[in-house]
């Protein structure tokens, strides 16, 4: 949901750019917009070299955590998040997953798709299995562990049945 030729700072506020008049004419408040942004990405640990660096300039890890804090800057209270760190790197992932924690601290819910055993067990409060829209089990975190989430992410409990 983001637009890679558009600067950080324009994809962040997308149609909702905070305005300041001129004389008879409103144009775009670049400065507290950018203030803003800055001061929403450091409250997420994301350190931005410049809000009005393109986005895709970003790496896959810095554009979620971008899309992720301007849904929080803006009032989301549940945030559906399919496969947010498929194809990042170490790195990356780890900071969409920090992001993550830091979002639910705030009291945002979140419905975490993945096929990561690790990185669902490593945000997760409750895990529910899906296959081809069955329910294969839930779990509290703390009643099921790597192997037995892994087991039943794996199909294996669906064959036995």
């Amino acid at each position: 949901a983001l637009i890679p030729l558009m600067s950080v700072m324009r994809n962040f506020w997308l149609g909702r750019e905070l305005t300041k008049k001129i004389g008879p004419i409103r144009v775009i408040d670049f400065d507290q917009c950018n203030s803003i942004l800055m001061s929403e990405m450091e409250k997420m640990g994301i350190q931005l070299r410049d809000p009005n660096q393109s986005v895709g300039t970003l790496s896959g890890g810095e554009r979620q955590s971008v899309a992720i804090a301007r849904a929080v800057f803006f009032g989301a209270k549940v945030l559906i998040l399919d496969e947010p760190t498929s194809a990042l790197g170490v790195y990356q992932t780890s900071n969409v997953l920090k992001t993550i924690e830091k979002v639910r601290e705030k009291g945002v819910a979140i419905i975490f798709i993945s096929h990561n055993v690790s990185h669902a067990l490593s945000v997760g409060d409750r895990f529910t299995v899906l296959c081809r829209g069955e329910t294969l089990g839930t779990a509290r975190r703390g009643e099921i562990d790597h192997d037995e989430l892994q087991y039943m992410m794996s199909g294996n409990k669906k064959l036995l049945n």
